[in-house]
């Protein structure tokens, strides 16, 4: 299917309209604009659409953007197609654009909304698409649209705390590697030259090893170059793989000192959903099956499924996830009052709530943390290479006030 921009005019009003229409050929895309009410004026198709996809990359907030628009357009009265086109004339990324031309063409041809929107999976996942169709069917599409803006935008701020806890140590890192390369492969060489030529005399072990070290990096950079290509590419092949997301995602939950900040992220990110899709009125089955495939984690994933066959074994789901080290405590004590009062979305906001912001607490706690731990390492670092260069200097010294004294 192809993209097309076209200028047609509105036979009642005489106004002219520039838009995009999907179609497979331009005569068919000259029907869907007749069938509209529109006289077409001028059908392009729009060329480079595939460069469009690869450098636009469809964010959430585009998404948040989109479901707060429609949401508002819905609510005034305008028809979804409507609201559709004008949110498409609205949006910016060239990318969205595109699929909500897309979108707006399946629903013309008689799709539901909710299946137009499963046909790009990589830009609505199901949560998105389940709530749609739930607001489809309950007759409250703004409010479900409401809902995923509110979901999507506390799920990006948890995930943007996170990341941004993860770039101060990063880039001390960095700056460190930089800093020690450049004293072993500059600094160090010149020792070594002052030397060559002073017979009987070695150089100590620390230098012995950073100057091999200088040797290699100056001699063999090429292989250093080629290794660190090939660790990037096969470590992110790997992390596709079963096998790697499942260590990673253990790394997360266990790791000192980001696993309590992964786990609260983890038990936000599972309650925050669960709140919205609850508030929608999906079934609890539905529900979990979403949720397994939102938290974003294998191992949370297998137990939710696990939960899953519980529930309907005719467990309640406070019961399927007690104990189980994948939860913490405090998530099925919360449901299990959730259960007892028939108030299971209050008590999933409140569990969200509460681990929000727990997780602003992590991310300061490791904030504190991790200063001091960067501090240690740069002193040792520090300590190494002071040590092997000044260590042969004051063997010159020692050894020249020595021959002087003989």
């Amino acid at each position: 299917m192809l993209s097309f921009t076209y200028e047609a005019k509105d036979a009642k009003t005489g106004k002219k309209i520039k838009a995009q229409v999907q179609a497979d050929n331009e005569q068919t895309a000259a029907k869907l604009i007749r069938d509209q009410g529109l006289t077409p004026l001028s059908i392009k198709a729009v060329k480079g659409e595939g460069g469009i996809k690869i450098f636009h990359r469809i964010r959430t907030k585009d998404k948040v953007l989109f479901s707060r628009q429609l949401s508002t357009l819905i609510n005034a009265g305008l028809p979804l197609v409507q609201s559709l086109r004008q949110v498409s004339q609205q949006t910016t990324n060239k990318a969205f654009q595109v699929v909500i031309n897309e979108v707006i063409t399946d629903v013309e041809a008689g799709t539901s909304f909710s299946q137009a929107l499963a046909k790009h999976p990589t830009v609505f996942n199901r949560v998105f698409v389940n709530l749609v169709a739930a607001g489809e069917a309950s007759g409250t599409l703004d409010k479900g649209l409401e809902r995923l803006a509110d979901q999507q935008e506390k799920d990006a701020d948890i995930i943007s705390k996170v990341r941004g806890a993860m770039v101060y140590p990063g880039i001390v890192m960095l700056v460190m590697t930089a800093v020690v390369i450049f004293m072993v492969v500059k600094v160090l060489p010149q020792v070594q030259t002052i030397y060559k030529g002073l017979p009987g005399v070695s150089l100590p072990l620390p230098t012995v090893i950073l100057l091999g070290v200088s040797h290699f990096i100056t001699h063999f950079w090429w292989v250093v170059i080629i290794a660190i290509v090939l660790t990037i590419f096969l470590g992110s092949r790997w992390a596709r793989t079963m096998g790697g997301r499942s260590a990673i995602d253990k790394f997360k939950m266990k790791a000192w000192p980001i696993g309590p900040l992964f786990m609260k992220m983890y038990m936000a990110r599972f309650a925050r959903t669960g709140t919205t899709l609850v508030g929608a009125g999906l079934p609890l089955i539905q529900m979990l099956e979403i949720t397994a495939e939102a938290v974003n984690n294998v191992h949370i994933t297998a137990s939710i499924n696990r939960a899953i066959e519980k529930v309907k074994g005719g467990k309640s789901l406070s019961e399927a996830i007690d104990k189980d080290p994948n939860f913490l405590e405090l998530v099925p004590n919360m449901l299990h009052i959730g259960e007892q009062s028939g108030a299971m979305e209050t008590m999933l906001s409140k569990v969200a709530d509460y681990y929000e912001k727990e997780v602003d607490n992590e991310i300061k706690a490791i904030n504190t943390i991790i200063e001091p731990v960067l501090m240690v390492v740069m002193g040792l670092i520090a300590i190494t290479i002071v040590a092997a260069v000044l260590l042969p200097i004051y063997g010159l010294v020692n050894q020249s006030g020595f021959t002087q004294n003989l």
